[in-house]
């Protein structure tokens, strides 16, 4: 059993992404459909959906395009993690309003392309504070030199489960393992975080990339979090700035392989059922 419990579906006629304008391999719609078919010939019984960064007021648009998506017959998405913004004022009512929609699992304000002192702001803590002792959780997304800014977040707010996207975003073009890798080794001290290895061939050079390349930054990551606070996730359509998503689940199983069985049932399926309640 493999959860995928980070995948992007993007339909640019239900909603605006402004950040696609800038990224044109990538500015396409990633259809359900073609997910859920790739999903059937590589093995991906469940996936969670990601937020895809759409125009601020759409948020809410987009968690209930989700819904729609997940009551369609032979649907296997079990969850979303929502967008939201901390900083702003509203969260408290936001968030409300998302507590009455059991499908919303978690959710995630991406740090990489905002300024670093959003994440220090006052209200930004103590709104996000509202998620403690509760069953979300919140994902980061923050880039290699932004990690020591996590371990301030994640220690500021001791009662929230967090999750690291792609392995803290390392510069594998560059084979950057320093200090990359002590940042993880670091945050993986705290134990309110867990690791998710997703998609990060997307952050190699291009698709010239090799499992060597990549292996050291996957097997740090296991190292440091342990096989019991491991998640994977595709990063579809991102990962297809590396390969595709048939190519990153293969590059998974290989790498993946070195550990026993049981770890790589926690790994693939068991850890993510735990964290999210799937």
């Amino acid at each position: 059993m493999l959860i995928d419990t980070h995948v992007h579906l993007i339909d640019r006629q239900r909603l605006s992404y402004p950040w696609l304008d800038n990224v044109q391999a990538l500015n396409h719609d990633a259809s359900y459909v073609d997910y859920l078919r790739n999903c059937k010939q590589l093995g991906i019984d469940q996936s969670l959906h990601m937020e895809v960064n759409v125009a601020e007021d759409q948020m809410e648009s987009e968690s209930l395009f989700i819904k729609e998506l997940m009551e369609q017959s032979g649907s296997q998405l079990t969850g979303a993690i929502a967008a939201c913004c901390p900083e702003n004022d509203d969260f408290p009512s936001y968030l409300e309003r998302q507590q009455s929609r059991a499908w919303i699992k978690g959710f995630r304000r991406v740090l990489h392309v905002v300024d670093d002192e959003l994440s220090r702001g006052k209200q930004f803590r103590q709104h996000l504070a509202l998620l403690s002792n509760t069953d979300y959780v919140f994902d980061i997304c923050a880039r290699a030199d932004q990690l020591p800014i996590i371990v301030e977040l994640i220690d500021a707010l001791p009662d929230i489960q967090f999750v690291l996207d792609h392995c803290g975003v390392p510069d594998i073009k560059a084979r950057e393992l320093d200090p990359w890798r002590a940042s993880m080794t670091e945050i993986a001290q705290r134990p309110n975080i867990v690791g998710k290895v997703s998609g990060v061939i997307a952050y190699g050079d291009g698709k010239n990339w090799s499992l060597d390349d990549i292996r050291p930054f996957v097997e740090h990551t296991v190292e440091v979090f342990g096989a019991d606070r491991v998640v994977w996730g595709s990063d579809s359509p991102v990962c297809t700035l590396g390969g595709s998503l048939a190519s990153w689940v293969a590059a998974t199983r290989h790498l993946f392989g070195q550990y026993s069985e049981n770890e790589r049932d926690h790994m693939y399926y068991k850890n993510a059922q735990r964290i999210w309640k799937i």
